[in-house]
């Protein structure tokens, strides 16, 4: 069975993570979440004070300290699953935090801190057989990816996912609040002028509004199937 590049792309809290890393594992692929990735970039800024209080970033500051940022994955020996780390710390849990996720889309927006993590995105997939989900993967970061999943779900349905995977994590959660944020980081990551998110030409379209997660990996599974066969 031929390796392949499998490029998951859609709208934030679509559940493109929970898809790529089932398939990674039910098929022995390695699994690379970048919007982790971006988000431990966010942390990071948040922690050394770049945000001011308009919500602007300090982008000077941040291109100056970013050779700083180093992100990697570590397994869970407890689940299995891999987590991200910044500078060597575990952060999975902080950065699924809501204050993060309020400011991640401006900071995937840089030019910059793109150009650095596609950079290790392109570089962690040479080899093949891995499954990497984003906004970008198949447009930009591998556009010749054999198999390319554009993921989407009603804004209403993804602030409810959101909202409840907080609560069982036993986080804060306000559905209003949540829903808001949904809606903003949709039009950011729609509109922004680097990488944005869009649906690559040759992408499978899966619109999960509806569908169990069982549903959603036999779909899943049968287009990986076709691909590799």
């Amino acid at each position: 069975m031929k390796k392949i590049i499998v490029a998951i792309d859609g709208y934030s809290s679509c559940g493109k993570s929970t898809m790529a890393k089932d398939l990674a594992h039910e098929v022995g692929y390695i699994y690379v979440d970048t919007g982790a990735m971006y988000r431990s970039v966010t942390l990071f800024a948040m922690r050394n004070n770049l945000f001011g209080k308009d919500g602007n970033i300090d982008t000077t500051k941040l291109e100056k300290l970013l050779p700083d940022v180093k992100i990697s994955f570590k397994l869970n020996p407890d689940n299995g699953r891999p987590e991200a780390c910044l500078n060597d710390e575990v952060v999975e849990k902080e950065i699924r935090s809501l204050e993060v996720s309020q400011h991640v889309s401006p900071i995937a927006a840089l030019p910059f801190v793109r150009a650095k993590l596609v950079e290790q995105q392109q570089a962690m997939g040479k080899e093949k057989g891995i499954v990497m989900d984003g906004r970008d993967i198949g447009t930009v970061v591998f556009p010749e990816a054999e198999l390319k999943i554009f993921v989407t779900a009603s804004a209403e349905i993804r602030a409810e996912r959101r909202f409840n995977e907080l609560q069982a994590k036993g986080m804060p959660a306000d559905m209003d609040a949540i829903l808001k944020n949904v809606k903003e980081r949709d039009y950011i990551d729609t509109h922004r002028e680097t990488s944005p998110l869009r649906k690559a030409d040759d992408a499978l379209v899966l619109d999960n509004s509806h569908l169990t997660i069982d549903e959603q990996k036999l779909w899943l599974m049968e287009k990986f199937n076709e691909k590799t066969k």
